[in-house]
């Protein structure tokens, strides 16, 4: 990844470490970007702190341009610029592109994978609907959301585990799911049934492990109330056993047993998170409603009670969306009856468009969904957009009736160059989401991939008169082709040869 190796040149060159690497605004400023000459503390003689950004910069310049190997072959940079107070501007060679390109066309399916999780196991929990109805837009949402991260965080190295936490204990799901829909009436056993064959059927979502709230048994219940009491983290009050949960953090003690005897949930999630680590987990995720934000500090009060880090569990907490047809909105209530299940969502507009109308807003932001949008058949339709983009590509490779080759030296144009610069994101769009989980960038970046690949065919002629220059430009389609189908397998939206 180019751009990890002008990070370890950096960090060679001044001694420090997670340098910002940014791709500037404007062409004219590079490729790639850093402000470490204007953030540095302490470094390597001739680059003390007290003097001027700009100067520091053109001393790590000047070591830089010193220290590369020098030949077209081992040339990273075309050159390298000091802007305004100190930026370093990074222009990427023609030769490093042209490598860059050559590995595309070796990993096929694997580019874009990476190795920076080192196999730490990560569990994914999503979806966790109680079975007392259908699958709602908003379980939809976090189970698309899941889906995708575990995907990233697979392809960059992790050890994931998809998991779905079946809350089938208590009064809520004992009784018979009363009238939600359509006048149903069903078992909470039924309704499971049903979601599980919907959610692996017709979501194309895999589950490692479905877990039963129930297959908690007493025994772990009963060994988490004894491990909190001998570190003297609970205590009785008013007929009930608390959690000093305040001690971790959170605004309030939580009730562990209440007056009558009963566990509460917040008891057997306890077990659950130390059910999690016992099996070996480094790290935890959770996708939850936004309106389970109050749920974070107690549940990270109980990892610290546990004795693991707070940082070990992380919660990515999904807004609501609104439903939008004709211009107006449609009410949604599960109180009235009158609400939009995912499943009929699905049939009015497909996988792949519900899919992506979900994914390309970050978590926390809202979702006006357009269903007039989402139903059109055109160009409009970013997800048709994407998708022709991607056909139109097999098309033409299918067309050529010949080999793609690897004289990338004629690909001189600046958009084809920019078409190459713009493939290798794609290694830089699953490090960052694998760590930040913002699975947004993932749409947006197929967005802009096939919005690249829409100019340079409308600009440049790939099969011509001249074989040599069609077998290069047919070796770019092939390239954009193979990162264009990876990050939609990302995103679990296929990827056809024809529309």
């Amino acid at each position: 990844m180019i751009r990890e190796e002008i990070r370890k040149i950096l960090e060679q060159e001044t001694g420090q470490k997670n340098i910002l690497i940014e791709e500037p605004r404007e062409k004219s400023h590079g490729d790639y970007s850093s402000n470490i000459a204007m953030n540095l503390p302490t470094g390597k003689a001739g680059m003390s702190s007290s003097k001027n950004p700009r100067e520091v910069a053109e001393v790590i310049k000047k070591n830089i341009e010193g220290n590369l190997p020098t030949g077209k072959a081992g040339k990273l940079f075309d050159r390298i610029d000091i802007a305004g107070p100190g930026f370093i501007n990074f222009f990427i060679s023609r030769g490093a592109l042209e490598k860059e390109l050559s590995r595309i066309l070796k990993n096929k399916d694997k580019f874009g994978s990476l190795k920076i999780g080192k196999n730490k196991k990560v569990n994914v929990e999503f979806i966790s609907a109680n079975p007392t109805g259908p699958l709602t837009l908003g379980n939809g949402r976090g189970g698309f959301g899941g889906d995708v991260l575990s995907n990233v965080l697979d392809f960059a190295g992790y050890a994931v585990t998809r998991e779905f936490y079946i809350n089938d204990h208590g009064k809520q799901v004992e009784d018979l799911a009363k009238g939600l829909y359509k006048g149903e009436k069903r078992t909470a056993s039924q309704i499971q049934k049903a979601n599980q064959k919907l959610i692996t059927k017709d979501l194309k979502i895999k589950f490692d492990v479905w877990f039963s709230q129930k297959s908690l048994d007493k025994r772990e219940i009963r060994s988490i109330l004894n491990y909190l009491a001998k570190k003297g983290l609970t205590y009785e009050k008013d007929d009930a056993l608390w959690f000093r949960s305040t001690k971790f953090g959170d605004d309030k003690d939580r009730v562990l047993i209440k007056e009558d005897g009963k566990k509460t949930y917040f008891t057997s999630d306890i077990a659950y998170l130390k059910n999690k680590f016992k099996r070996g987990f480094d790290q935890l995720i959770m996708f939850l409603g936004a309106d389970h934000h109050g749920y974070a500090n107690r549940m990270k009060a109980a990892v610290s009670a546990l004795g693991y880090k707070k940082e070990q569990l992380d919660f990515i907490f999904v807004q609501m969306i609104r439903l939008r047809e004709g211009g107006k909105e449609k009410k949604m209530s599960k109180r009235t009856g009158f609400f939009e299940t995912l499943e009929k969502l699905i049939t009015e507009v497909g996988l792949d468009v519900t899919r992506y109308f979900f994914l390309e807003r970050g978590a926390n932001a809202h979702i006006n969904f357009d269903m007039k949008l989402a139903k059109e058949k055109s160009q409009q339709n970013p997800v048709y957009y994407i998708q022709y983009a991607h056909a139109r590509m097999a098309s033409i490779l299918k067309k050529a009736k010949m080999q793609p080759s690897s004289d990338f030296h004629l690909l001189d144009s600046n958009i084809e160059l920019d078409m190459i610069k713009r493939l290798i994101k794609l290694e830089e769009v699953v490090e960052d989401t694998a760590l930040d989980y913002q699975i947004q960038r993932l749409p947006h970046y197929a967005f802009e991939l096939a919005e690249s690949f829409h100019s340079f065919y409308h600009a440049k002629k790939v099969i011509t008169k001249d074989k040599k220059l069609t077998r290069a430009r047919l070796a770019l389609v092939l390239a954009t082709k193979i990162v264009l189908k990876n990050t939609l397998t990302l995103m679990g939206i296929s990827a056809p040869s024809k529309m």
